[in-house]
């Protein structure tokens, strides 16, 4: 074998493993589109940063409830992050997503479940309507949604009354949760912005009274209008 086939052989190989290295980092990048899982600590916001770095324009998970806007008594332990908008919305919605709600029409999905160190957990979906009027008609179909599970037989859980808030470029209606002993066990709230929407709910038993609900949702409609 000559000097120049001994070089050229070399290059083959070289280009060989480059090619094999960018299609092997191709494969990682395009699995980072789908669902995300991380702990609540540094991995949490890794994930956080990567997920709204694929999302499509304008809504990524930097817009959903973050470890830090939980109150004293809710330890997170674990988040995972979606984008494909196929989160179940809530208790009272059963198996519907915020993809069937929105008819496949918004811009962009974003999802978020939190775990804690106790029972429950707190799940968000949120989409990116093409028209306020869009976002607007999806808001009332949430809230619909939520209405229908107001009134329970007795012995069932039941969301209670309707609360309003509003921020500085969002609006928000949150509700009680209460189980079949009429004990506080969590909460709903139905959130817009602009062209965005979104469900978030906290459910299991936790400590405090049915305001700890206005304080996750005020926290997530921050997230949400930033």
């Amino acid at each position: 074998m000559t000097e120049n086939q001994a070089v050229q052989q070399k290059s083959v190989r070289r280009n060989r493993v480059a090619a094999a290295a960018c299609f092997a980092a191709a494969l990682i990048t395009a699995s980072v589109v789908g669902t995300q899982s991380a702990t609540a600590d540094g991995a949490t916001h890794n994930a956080a940063r990567t997920a709204a770095a694929v999302a499509a324009p304008g809504l990524g998970s930097a817009g959903l409830v973050q470890s830090e806007d939980f109150q004293q008594g809710l330890n997170p332990v674990g988040a995972t992050v979606a984008l494909t908008g196929r989160q179940g919305l809530s208790a009272c919605s059963g198996e519907e997503t915020m993809r069937d709600l929105t008819k496949d029409k918004a811009t962009a999905y974003a999802s978020v479940t939190w775990t804690f160190d106790t029972d429950g957990r707190l799940v968000e979906s949120a989409a990116s309507a093409p028209t306020e009027t869009a976002a607007a008609t999806w808001e009332q179909q949430l809230v619909a949604l939520v209405q229908d599970c107001q009134d329970e037989p007795a012995g069932h859980w039941y969301y209670g009354a309707a609360h309003t808030l509003t921020v500085t470029g969002g609006t928000a209606r949150w509700y009680p949760t209460y189980n079949g002993d009429g004990i506080f066990s969590g909460g709903v709230a139905v959130l817009r912005s602009g062209t965005r929407v979104a469900v978030v709910e906290l459910t299991g038993r936790h400590t405090g009274a049915p305001t700890y609900v206005e304080g996750i949702a005020t926290a997530a409609l921050n997230r949400l209008s930033s």
